[in-house]
């Protein structure tokens, strides 16, 4: 089996508003991420020490928390597609999976999410 790796993110409580909400509905308390990235093993299996030989995650994160933070979005999939396509200006990452949540969902219970899979040729192209 050929070597691969992932970085994985999860539970990432998101600073951001999604939806419209009348009275009585359910409003979510918080929406969480999920973020698969696969990169070049290349990248985790290092010669030595140092943030030079690794994919530096944190601009991605913070892009991402930006993103979140930036506007009212009206749909769990804008924020998503957004999200996808800044790890789609990474080139070290070959492929990924995102899920995105909210929660509660009805009756403080719940939760409610959205998947997506890209793999390197829709990566080159998420919108």
């Amino acid at each position: 089996m050929p070597p691969t790796a992932q970085i994985e993110l999860n539970d990432l409580v998101l600073p951001t508003r999604i939806g419209t909400y009348g009275p009585g509905d359910t409003v979510p308390q918080a929406h969480l991420l999920d973020l698969t990235l696969h990169i070049d093993p290349a990248l985790v299996l290092v010669a030595g020490d140092g943030m030079a030989h690794v994919f530096d995650y944190d601009p991605l994160v913070a892009e991402i928390i930006r993103l979140a933070r930036d506007c009212h979005y009206d749909t769990q999939e804008w924020l998503m597609s957004c999200i996808a396509r800044a790890c789609a200006a990474h080139p070290e990452i070959t492929a990924l999976e995102i899920a995105l949540r909210k929660h509660p969902v009805h009756n403080e219970s719940g939760n409610l999410g959205v998947r997506l899979y890209l793999d390197a040729e829709n990566l080159a192209q998420p919108c």
